[in-house]
């Protein structure tokens, strides 16, 4: 079955946290597209050094949630703290925590989700530095390599890609969960 999943990204987000997400999606005959408040196209941090840049599909404020399956958020540091400022943004996501979609997010991505105030009660990972934030914000953490709270995926870092991946593709494929908004 045809789905299409959004990717939220700006400038800064760390390369490897969109690109394998995005491969693995696409091998599953799916459309993926990078949605962004930027337009053109965005860099991405590679481990410690500014990267490639990516085209951006869709410019956030054309975007809307209810014409995607899914969402996925990659972290880095730069990008998430860029986006949860980003009221647009925000709210962005929230339509698909109202609309049950199962939304990925891996490293520090999970910041944004604090600021969205979606994390009370949830049960995630994160990268460990942000463990206080998400546990101060309601969230119950765990150190595992990928915890899922209905259709809500996270994961610690780039070395839990590939169980990020196999998760997310199977949240997907479940499709909606109980509205979590």
């Amino acid at each position: 079955m045809e789905k299409r999943i959004a990717i939220l990204a700006t400038n800064g987000f760390e390369e490897v946290e969109l690109s394998s997400p995005k491969e693995y999606l696409e091998k599953e005959g799916w459309k993926v597209e990078i949605v962004s408040p930027e337009s053109g196209s965005i860099k991405s941090w590679a481990s410690t050094d500014w990267g490639k840049d990516y085209k951006v599909d869709r410019e956030l404020k054309n975007a809307n949630a209810s014409d995607y399956d899914a969402l996925v958020l990659p972290g880095g540091v730069i990008n998430p703290d860029k986006l949860r400022t980003n009221e647009d943004a925000l709210s962005f996501i929230k339509e698909f925590f109202k609309a049950g979609k199962p939304v990925a997010s891996i490293c520090h991505g999970p910041q944004i989700l604090i600021s969205a105030e979606l994390v009370k009660g949830r049960k995630m990972t994160s990268y460990p530095s942000i463990k206080v934030d998400l546990v101060n914000a309601g969230a119950e953490w765990h150190d595992q390599e990928v915890v899922v709270d209905k259709g809500l995926v996270t994961s610690r870092d780039p070395n839990d890609l590939p169980a990020f991946n196999r998760k997310m593709v199977e949240e997907i494929k479940e499709g909606k969960h109980q509205p979590a908004l």
